[in-house]
């Protein structure tokens, strides 16, 4: 029988993997990984988020092995790997399952196409997240056909699978593919294990404080479900995560535990929601979704960027945030809002640069949740409600004792009281006590961030007046999403002031 080729790309299981089991019905399987170089040199990519994917390759490996099977890793480019196999074992078939990955998995992905139209090879590809490959084949709303596609069952495997090798031994896993400017030392561990053990605990303890606890640094850690590198490189599934909340739901008599199982799944919807703007407007990792926002774009600042991304900005909740993500390589979600709005807004940042760094840093890096964040959390998608942080305003409502910042910025020691807040305030005296010195001193801020956002507010409020601005489509304050899980398949609004994702 024609030989069946699974493609693994961001979907790193066996389980609810459609490709694997649509190929393990039809005939022999053969399970391939490329570690494509190029790729892990983008400016968007990292070292921390390679050594997940290894993990969870591990894992992987692990997961086949069981079921009987191996997975042939090798390095280099996709279509000559493809061309390999085919003078290997002549026509075949590919499987996998759609990407929404950057502009540069985009590319790859037309070049496979183009290669399977010239070699007579069917490539089949499967929709991971219910987004639609193109848009216009959607029946319905996104509403009723993201719902419709959670309900289904998962894709079940076919009891014996005919697995074959290929001639040719795996590559020995690279333990790093590039270099980061910063180790991670804590960031999370990759494969399903892990993505197992962190979803049940969210579910059966962690979950009952997510509402009320995702905004602080301080109880997000813990509260926030930890699954979203899990999601963006499909050591679980969506589908799964989504039924087993529901479950969860089901099972739930705390009405407060409820409403928290309700939020989080909320935003499994928005997860896709966003993927689906990007798959439709994937221009926006580059570009403004409102072409005329780019009039506004400033010159970029080398000595503000560089405070700014190694946590010296002189605005201890923004550095302690930059800082812990270069520890952990996560952070929540409302902290990845204001780094953005400090870099863009107050610090006058383009924000190409601003995203591409924080790419780097996230090791749940996803670019349909990424770009459509960083345009909304920079005003590029000319969103009605300007999402403009005030850091110390932050600090004081998050972090009101000083516990997270004193944590990451240890020049801040012993700063005490308000002074925590505005370092910059203290008089010489306090800071000599503080144990300040020429080499080892906390900075000034570059700015002042009021002016700044005066200044900010101005110019684009003339610009929308000048162009009579909208907020860019699928970007507007208002947003048709359940509202609950009893009433989840009705239409509701929702506020966009709720829209911070990441």
């Amino acid at each position: 029988m024609n030989l069946q080729v699974v493609w693994f790309k961001r979907d790193l299981r066996t389980v609810d993997h459609q490709a694997l089991a649509a190929a393990s019905k039809t005939g022999p399987v053969l399970c391939v990984y490329v570690v494509e170089p190029d790729y892990w040199q983008l400016p968007d990519t990292s070292n921390r988020q390679w050594q997940f994917v290894r993990e969870s390759l591990i894992d992987l490996q692990e997961q086949l092995q069981r079921l009987g099977g191996v997975l042939w890793i090798t390095q280099g480019n996709v279509v000559e790997t493809l061309t390999r196999l085919k003078q290997r074992f002549g026509t075949f078939t590919l499987h996998s399952h759609e990407e929404q990955g950057n502009s540069w998995t985009f590319e790859r992905d037309k070049a496979v196409k183009r290669w399977c139209r010239s070699n007579g090879v069917v490539w089949h590809e499967y929709a991971q997240f219910g987004v639609v490959r193109p848009v216009k084949q959607r029946e319905g709303s996104f509403h009723e056909h993201w719902f419709a596609h959670m309900s289904q069952p998962q894709a079940e495997l076919s009891r014996e699978i005919n697995f074959v090798n290929f001639d040719e031994p795996s590559i020995n896993l690279p333990v790093d593919v590039t270099q980061d400017e910063y180790p991670c030392l804590k960031r999370q561990s990759g494969g399903r294990t892990q993505a197992l053990a962190t979803l049940t605990s969210f579910l059966t303890r962690r979950s009952e404080r997510y509402r009320g606890s995702i905004s602080s640094p301080l109880t997000a850690p813990s509260a926030c479900s930890r699954l979203s590198p899990y999601l963006a490189y499909g050591c679980i599934s969506l589908k799964e995560l989504f039924q087993q909340t529901d479950a969860a739901q089901e099972c739930t008599v705390n009405s407060y535990w409820l409403r928290s199982l309700n939020d989080f799944a909320k935003r499994l919807w928005w997860h896709c929601y966003f993927t689906q703007r990007f798959e439709s407007y994937c221009y926006m990792e580059n570009r403004p979704l409102v072409p005329q926002m780019a009039q506004l774009e400033p010159v970029f600042d080398a000595v503000k960027f560089e405070a700014w991304k190694h946590g010296r900005t002189g605005w201890p909740m923004v550095d302690a945030c930059m800082r812990y993500l270069h520890h952990h390589g996560w952070i929540n979600f409302r902290m990845r809002a204001m780094l953005v709005s400090a870099a863009t807004y107050s610090l006058g940042l383009p924000w190409q640069p601003v995203a591409k760094w924080l790419a780097q840093l996230f090791v749940d890096y996803e670019p349909g949740i990424h770009y459509p964040q960083v345009q909304m959390q920079s005003g590029q998608a000319s969103n009605s409600i300007l999402r403009i942080y005030n850091p110390v305003m932050q600090a004081q409502r998050l972090d009101p004792d000083g516990v997270f910042v004193k944590r990451w910025i240890p020049e801040l020691q012993n700063v005490e009281g308000a002074w925590l807040f505005e370092p910059w305030q203290m008089p010489n005296k306090l800071k000599q006590q503080a144990g300040w010195h020429d080499d080892f001193y906390y900075p000034a801020p570059l700015v002042d961030f009021e002016q700044s956002h005066r200044q900010i507010k101005a110019a684009i409020a003339e610009l929308r007046s000048r162009y009579n601005l909208q907020p860019a489509k699928g970007f507007n304050e208002r947003r048709r999403q359940p509202a609950s899980r009893k009433k989840r398949r009705t239409k509701s609004q929702l506020d966009d002031n709720q829209l911070s994702l990441f």
